[in-house]
């Protein structure tokens, strides 16, 4: 079979299409051939040893498939089920292997781009609109990178549980799909300063809650936009890592709140992987959930999906077919 792998950490330049021998699914485990894999921000993190992995690595950990065959002992899935996954490393390829308790099946509504799309960032805005802040009704939050992936959808659910909702984009094409998503307000941080407008919109009050996936560049801002007890959620870091950050200012600032979280966390039930992805797909086979599916890449231009992914100008989800 085919994958994509790095050898060494460094540039999209690193990334190479090598044959290797088709894995065999070991105790608890089953084959996948993948249909769709999905390409997220914490891919280029492993590419560029941000995170560590052990070298040759294949990246990604999001895909949607069909089951080939499993290991003896497993019983919850069988050899033609359709499924998704995510958070297990090795999906840039044409085949792999997955635990099965981490496998959730795909309705016959969903197609396999549809849930490679899904899984990952679907429960990623799950996690963050109902649990790691549950957003009640009437509040006000913000959402930066609105026109991404994740964004437009946490901005749908969002929405959904009744908030008035704030994004920043970077362009007037950004803003047309953030304000189609649901978005109230829409803040162009090219042309104006996020931290000015929102304390505009809020008459000076602040926000309970900000979502922040772009870390470095608007870290500091995005803290002075809290109301006094507010939570800063750092859930990504596209504009790199924020730097050391001198927890006494929480208390100077109005007593506030920073977490740091990560989805494995949030779905480390098998009850919890299975709500998540249930509400998710759900949402997408009623089409109360849209999703934006322009960027397709076959498996061997999945520098080119790199490189666009951080040039931050592309909207929606990036996908790659083996």
């Amino acid at each position: 079979m085919q994958a994509i792998q790095i050898l060494t950490t460094g540039s999209a330049d690193v990334l190479t299409l090598r044959d290797l021998p088709t894995p065999t699914p070991g105790p608890g485990e089953a084959l996948i051939r993948i249909e769709a894999s999905g390409v997220n921000f914490i891919d280029t993190y492993f590419r560029e040893g941000r995170y560590p992995a052990q070298l040759p690595y294949t990246l990604g950990q999001e895909a949607s498939g069909i089951v080939v065959s499993v290991a003896p002992d497993v019983t919850t899935v069988k050899p033609g089920d359709r499924v998704a996954w995510c958070l297990v490393p090795g999906t840039y390829a044409q085949l792999a292997v997955a635990p099965a308790d981490r496998l959730v099946a795909i309705p016959d509504h969903v197609s396999f781009q549809q849930a490679a799309a899904a899984i990952l960032q679907g429960m990623t805005a799950h996690y963050l609109a109902h649990s790691t802040y549950p957003i009640q009704s009437h509040d006000e939050v913000l959402i930066h990178a609105g026109a991404g992936g994740t964004g437009l959808l946490l901005i749908q659910m969002a929405k959904a549980r009744g908030a008035r909702v704030f994004t920043t984009v970077s362009t007037e094409e950004k803003a047309a799909l953030a304000r189609a998503a649901g978005a109230d307000e829409i803040i162009l941080y090219t042309q104006e300063d996020f931290l000015t407008k929102v304390k505009t919109l809020t008459q000076g009050k602040g926000l309970p809650v900000v979502y922040d996936s772009v870390g470095k560049s608007t870290f500091e801002q995005s803290l002075q936009c809290l109301e006094p007890r507010g939570l800063l959620v750092l859930f990504g870091g596209a504009s790199g890592a924020v730097p050391p950050f001198d927890l006494i200012r929480l208390s100077t600032m109005g007593s506030l709140f920073i977490t740091r979280p990560t989805l494995k966390n949030y779905v480390a039930t098998r009850a919890d992987l299975e709500t998540r992805a249930k509400d998710v797909f759900d949402g997408v086979a009623n089409g109360t959930l849209k999703l934006r599916l322009e960027h397709t890449y076959p498996l061997v231009e999945a520098a080119r999906a790199h490189r666009d992914l951080e040039s931050r100008n592309t909207t929606g989800k990036l996908l790659l077919i083996p």
